[in-house]
């Protein structure tokens, strides 16, 4: 079982605004864990704050709406975040691949970014949601 020592969420509509509170969110998360080295903090904030912005320009809604779901945690050695596309239509995110044409190596930047900001990245269908999961292992995040 891994503890948590500190966490955040929040659930709102998928927006820009939604994505400035997540700031609020992460700033609170560090206060809480002030224990987690710099680098590792502001790495994986820009990778949540990527993945979460991802969702807003490109989940496509099954229904009305799409919503954001954030989840951030704080463990001993890892910071943890789930973050969720909820009423998305399913997607496919290609996590592991090298954009071949300057269109593609364009849009896939982002994605590239979370990858090498995060220890691990992965992005599934779960139910009726998209999730991207991330984790970033941080040896100096102990309490």
């Amino acid at each position: 079982m891994t503890d948590v020592l500190a966490e955040v969420s929040r659930s709102g509509p998928a927006t820009a605004e939604t994505v400035d509170a997540l700031h609020d969110d992460l700033d609170r998360l560090w206060a809480a864990a002030d224990f987690v080295p710099d680098l590792d903090r502001m790495a994986f904030a820009t990778a949540v704050i990527e993945a979460a912005s991802n969702v807003v320009q490109h989940a496509v809604p099954s229904r009305e709406s799409v919503q954001l779901g954030v989840d951030i945690s704080v463990r001993p050695h890892r910071l943890h975040a789930r973050i969720l596309e909820i009423g998305a239509a399913p997607a496919s995110v290609e996590l592991a691949g090298e954009h071949g044409d300057d269109e593609e190596a364009e849009s896939g930047r982002g994605l590239a970014l979370i990858r090498a900001l995060v220890s691990t990245v992965t992005f599934e269908r779960r139910g009726a949601d998209n999730v991207w999961v991330l984790w970033r292992d941080a040896p100096g995040a102990t309490s």
